[in-house]
């Protein structure tokens, strides 16, 4: 492992439990520190209260590790980290600053690891991006969260149940914390399988929000395999140095065991991508059918209106020639052609029924009656 190397530790006599690493933000304490303990042959040999306190309880047993817990430390706490250890001031500025992609760089002999966990919300049903920055150097490990997530107190926990494991030092550790991480991800992976079984149902079921959903889902299988995708070559260069830094079997197995789960979830990641990819496609075809479904219907009811407009339009002329006849004779002036003629009426009757029946037949011909 790059800028690490196996210490043994000497026996130390075993202190309190470790403090939550997980807690409110609002009980978290002015400094930042949430926890810091000095490890020696696997055990907590001390539990410092300050920065100060577990710099010089690390110098007062050379050959024990330092595990320093903090939540938004602010800039001053890790300039003292760095002065301390030697940290780079890249580093630090990535630390301050967060926001990172998930990265493993060397500084010397010191690593500088980054990583963006994630948990499933099931109330909402959306998914929560945490950021962790390591720095892991010989004898000491800094843990800067800007997150709720990973809950480290947990990790810590293991670590102090298995004194064998964590007698391996500071790779211990970040193992501990990457495979952490990475089992995180199951029950994301296992939330979203879920989410999109949800929308494959409402897609056929015709939801007209689903679509919306779709690219929100879509938005956040792509946010988590930006966190995990970066993994594989990290655990990669990882493993190149088994044999460089001389780094214990089990160590060895355990991170290649980490390695394929990374794997595993990457794999799932993608088959996501293209399922909600081919969900898109189907929802499209699904939605194009169901407007031209809705325009042929409009059509049909378009065609069916202008039709009864054509049979009223045609019997309203038909009516109007004998009633402008009607209406012109029954004004019944005085001096008016016509009106005391003999065959008058029935002339104006047959002019009528000519007009009507001429109007009749020019219309059934084209179809409008």
């Amino acid at each position: 492992m790059p800028g690490v190397s196996l210490i043994r530790r000497i026996p130390r006599r075993r202190k309190p439990e470790a403090v939550a690493e997980q807690i409110a933000p609002e009980a978290l304490p002015r400094s930042g520190l949430v926890d810091s303990a000095v490890y020696c042959e696997g055990k907590r040999a001390s539990s410092p209260h300050t920065l100060a306190e577990t710099f010089q309880a690390l110098r007062d047993r050379p050959g024990c590790m330092a595990w320093i817990g903090l939540y938004r430390p602010d800039a001053d706490e890790l300039k003292s980290l760095a002065d301390e250890f030697g940290l780079h001031k890249l580093a630090i500025e990535d630390a301050i600053t967060a926001h990172q992609r998930p990265k493993l760089e060397r500084y010397g002999d010191t690593l500088f690891v980054v990583l963006r966990a994630a948990r499933y919300l099931d109330d909402v049903e959306e998914v929560e991006f945490g950021e962790l920055h390591i720095f892991l150097g010989q004898d000491f490990v800094v843990t800067v969260r800007h997150s709720e997530s990973p809950d480290l107190s947990v990790v810590r926990r293991r670590l102090e149940d298995d004194p064998k494991l964590l007698n391996h030092g500071t790779e211990a550790v970040l193992y501990a914390i990457l495979d952490a991480v990475v089992d995180g991800y199951g029950p994301v992976v296992a939330g979203l399988e879920n989410d999109i079984d949800e929308i494959e149902r409402e897609v056929f079921d015709g939801d007209p929000a689903v679509s919306r959903r779709i690219y929100e889902l879509s938005r956040e299988v792509v946010d988590f395999q930006r966190a995990a995708q970066p993994l594989v070559h990290m655990l990669e260069s990882l493993e190149a140095g088994f044999d460089k830094y001389e780094v214990d079997e089990e160590l060895r197995r355990a991170l290649r065991d980490v390695a394929d789960h990374a794997a595993q979830v990457i794999e799932r990641i993608d088959g996501f991508r293209v399922l909600l990819r081919d969900i898109l496609q189907v929802n499209s075809i699904l939605v194009a059918q169901k407007q031209n479904e809705e325009m042929t219907a409009l059509s049909r009811t378009s065609n069916a209106q202008n039709d009864e407009v054509k049979k009223i339009s045609a019997w309203a002329a038909i009516g109007f020639a004998p009633t402008t006849i009607a209406s012109i004779y029954g004004m019944n002036f005085t001096h008016m052609p016509e009106l005391h003629w003999y065959y008058g009426y029935p002339y104006a009757i047959g002019v009528m029924i000519f007009v009507g029946g001429a109007l009749y037949i020019a219309f059934k011909r084209r179809g409008w009656i």
